[in-house]
């Protein structure tokens, strides 16, 4: 090739992956393409932008350096593919049509508000001054409004609304910051807030509407009403956090009488109020995702400069945290700060509106049915919702977060693993916290959060969903992969989509989730899988589990000691007939409050005859009898509630610094040089071993029967399960040479327990794999499902 001087002109056809498609890619291409003084052209392809861009190497390299340098936001760029043409002697740079073409596809989620949009809801002098669905081509719904890609406006749900011929000149003009913005809309233009009437055969309520309509439900949650109001990908049930009986009556109309609220604060002044706020969650908190995030509470007594707390303790009874976000759609905001004039709370209950089991209701009416008994005034708009999307929430662990669940802002992003499957499938994820998962050789598409397949509804659900989804990213699976439970509604579902079924049992699932999201791929791991409930592949219920795991298969190596659970649906929810299973001293159980004398009997008798009672080694129902003995929860309105109140007596037992040897137990102290008393004598029927869990809880109830302090015991607990869980790995690590240990299931959302077992195994030479944006419980199952099938079908 002949060499070539500065103005020779060149021509590049370039091809850009990614998130490039509802981030305003087009427009900054066409933006950077003018300041480089390229010609050419940029299209969205759906699977990815193609450029063409001519000019000579001088313009084109800065070209280049600017498209993966200077890039929107809230795009992500995973490959630039680069290809010589022949130049065409073209003058000027457009944005073509979209056009469609077979490859990978990459959609956007839901961008929270950016800064300049809200600075412009708020302007007197902007033309969209308090406009409910201001956005940009940098933020806005993007995936609930989606029909199909590429992503231009028609095949949005705002294809219905025609633009006034000011919108249309931002639409059409690379020097404004709505150029190709497809859900741009003004108050001239687009969808309207209205409030909804049982009353009126028209869904849209009549004549309140608009400003009107959020005047008056301002003063419904200033009067101490409730309101249900529709946002980005559902409706939310909202309150004055700072009103004791307002949450009170939200609780009891939703039926929830302990389970935490999550609560929307205002702006970063509030939030700093009202919580403490480590480094690195402020950018979280503010960024464009805008999940739940929990935080420390500050107390009335704290000191703080930032003025007293006015949250009521009836938003999260009994807890030290609280889940907290920011406004991230205009309406939000503007139910904080439309200025009528009247004072407003800076602190909002802002929980999903649906009924309990149910998913979030996105249609009116969803809302008329489900949610008109429990508030008092419903606000919605005429921009149609077609795929929900639940709020994110995250914990907070090692300066990094950690996902509970993984939902609006986050889905559908996909995971990459380096070396990953092939074909496609479909993954269906768990009966509880359901989430599913679309794998295309190694991108991996997690939904957004369903709910809890035991309700019809939900399953219905999943199955619109499943459908969109699978039409959003023109994906055929050519297999579908399940839990093993026979009875479970998901397992169902899979048998009835006429797809070959690969059932995969729950706990190994979990693993190969964990090593997933980390792009493990160095060989088998130490899986420690610790939940509530799985069904294992001899029939009992599994949930505190220790195996050799890879991505093929996986080989049970240990467990907790099995326990008789009896009781049914029952014994999920109530930790005291755990504890009575453990506990053989009938006068012990007595003494320590766990039931009366009759129910003692039935339940001796049930165990005892094999009534209604399974075998089960499930970690999660241990932590549910350790907290009814010691007196937290003997019964548990919600999941985890039982655990998480064990779970915060530790914490606070560890905040004040008291921790005395003399507290703990001999039975502790004798193993902490070779760790071989944590682990039992006894050998499972399969040989695996045993830990010595019963031994532990019988302890602590005998330390709780002689006056021992509660939290010390907590505190203690949680230490003896962490030592045992590096006794388990260590014995694994014996038996197959294997360094690396990956932690998941849902009893890995406590954090205390993670960092405990975390510092342990690191200490002894474990290489640990934990969760941070994949959740540890069921929400992340569908991943691991997903990579095993793939790999099982190759």
């Amino acid at each position: 090739m002949a060499e070539q001087n500065d103005s020779t002109v060149v021509r590049f056809l370039i091809r850009v992956y990614g998130i490039v498609q509802g981030v305003g890619f087009r427009p900054f291409v066409a933006r950077i393409a003018g300041k480089s003084g390229i010609a050419g052209s940029v299209c969205n392809k759906g699977p990815y932008v193609e450029i063409f861009a001519e000019g000579t190497e001088h313009q084109t390299d800065d070209f280049l350096f600017r498209l993966t340098h200077e890039a929107p936001e809230r795009s992500s760029i995973l490959k630039v593919e680069k290809m010589d043409v022949e130049p065409e002697g073209g003058k000027s740079f457009t944005i073509i049509q979209s056009e469609k073409v077979k490859g990978d596809i990459f959609v956007s989620p839901d961008i929270a508000t950016c800064p300049k949009c809200r600075a412009e809801l708020f302007d007197k002098n902007d033309r969209r001054y308090l406009h409910p669905f201001i956005n940009c081509t940098a933020c806005g719904p993007r995936l609930t409004i989606l029909d199909s890609m590429p992503y231009d406006r028609v095949r949005t749900s705002m294809g219905v609304f025609p633009m006034c011929p000011q919108c249309g000149y931002e639409y059409t003009h690379e020097e404004t910051r709505r150029y190709h913005a497809q859900p741009v809309c003004c108050n001239d233009c687009g969808p309207q807030l209205y409030i909804t009437q049982q009353e009126t055969d028209d869904l849209h309520g009549g004549g309140t509407r608009n400003a009107e309509a959020l005047i008056y439900v301002r003063s419904v949650i200033r009067g101490g009403g409730i309101a249900a109001v529709k946002g980005i990908g559902g409706f939310h049930l909202c309150c004055d956090a700072s009103n004791a009986d307002a949450v009170k009556r939200l609780r009891e109309l939703k039926n929830r009488p302990f389970k935490p609220f999550a609560v929307m604060m205002r702006d970063m002044d509030a939030v700093h109020r009202e919580c403490v706020v480590l480094d690195g969650q402020e950018p979280l908190l503010d960024g464009p995702q805008k999940p739940i995030l929990l935080l420390e509470r500050k107390h009335a007594d704290c000191g703080s400069g930032s003025g007293q707390p006015r949250l009521c303790e009836e938003v999260a009874p009994g807890n030290p945290s609280v889940g907290v976000m920011l406004p991230y759609a205009p309406v939000q905001m503007l139910l904080f700060s439309y200025p009528d004039g009247k004072s407003m709370t800076d602190c909002f209950v802002m929980t999903s509106g649906n009924p309990s089991g149910a998913p979030i209701c996105r249609t009116d009416e969803d809302a008329l049915e489900y949610l008109s008994p429990m508030c008092d005034v419903i606000l919605s708009n005429d921009r149609v919702i077609r795929l929900r999307a639940d709020d994110s929430v995250m914990s907070w662990q090692d300066g990094r977060p950690y996902m509970i669940r993984r939902s609006r802002g986050y889905a559908p992003l996909p995971f990459m693993l380096s070396g990953g499957g092939s074909g496609c499938v479909l993954a269906i994820g768990g009966e509880l916290k359901n989430t599913f998962c679309l794998a295309n050789n190694n991108l991996y598409y997690l939904s957004p959060y369903i709910g809890d397949l035991a309700d019809v509804r939900s399953v219905q659900a999943l199955g619109e969903a499943v459908v969109r989804m699978e039409n959003l990213l023109e994906l055929k699976p050519a297999a579908v992969a399940c839990d093993m439970h026979p009875k479970y509604n998901s397992v169902q579902f899979a048998h009835e989509l006429g797809l070959p079924v690969i059932e995969i049992q729950h706990h190994y699932a979990h693993i190969a989730s964990c090593m997933a999201e980390n792009d493990y791929r160095d060989g088998d791991v130490i899986g420690v899988s610790f939940d509530g409930t799985g069904y294992g592949t001899d029939g009992t219920i599994w949930g505190g589990e220790f195996m050799r795991a890879s991505y093929t298969d996986f080989t049970r190596l240990g467990s907790i000691m099995p326990f008789a659970q009896a009781g049914g649906d029952l014994s999920a929810k109530e930790g005291c007939r755990i504890a009575l299973s453990l506990i053989d001293d009938d006068e012990l159980a007595l003494r320590l409050g766990l039931c009366d004398k009759r129910t003692l009997s039935m339940h001796r008798t049930m165990t005892a005859r094999h009534i209604n009672s399974v075998t089960s080694t499930s970690m999660g129902r241990l932590f549910d009898a350790v907290s009814a003995v010691l007196g937290y929860r003997q019964r548990s309105t919600f999941e985890g509630e039982a655990s998480m109140a064990l779970e915060f007596a530790a914490e606070a037992e560890l905040r004040k610094g008291l921790r005395k040897t003399e507290n703990s137990f001999d039975f502790l102290h004798s193993v902490q040089d070779t760790g071989t008393t944590l682990i039992s004598s006894e050998k499972g029927e399969d040989g695996r071993f045993l830990l010595n869990t019963t031994e532990l809880v019988r302890r602590i109830a005998e330390a709780k029967d002689t006056g021992k302090v509660p939290g010390m015991l907590a505190l203690t607990f949680h230490e003896a399960i962490a030592d045992m869980v590096l006794a388990g790995c260590k014995e694994c690590r014996r038996l197959t040479g294997i360094g690396t240990a990956a932690l998941s299931g849902g009893v890995f959302q406590n954090l205390l327990l993670v960092g405990m077992c975390r510092s342990r195994l690191e200490q002894q030479g474990f290489k640990v794999l934990v969760h941070s944006l994949v959740p540890p419980n069921d929400g992340g199952l569908a991943l691991g499902q997903a990579a095993v099938c793939q790999k099982r079908r190759e």
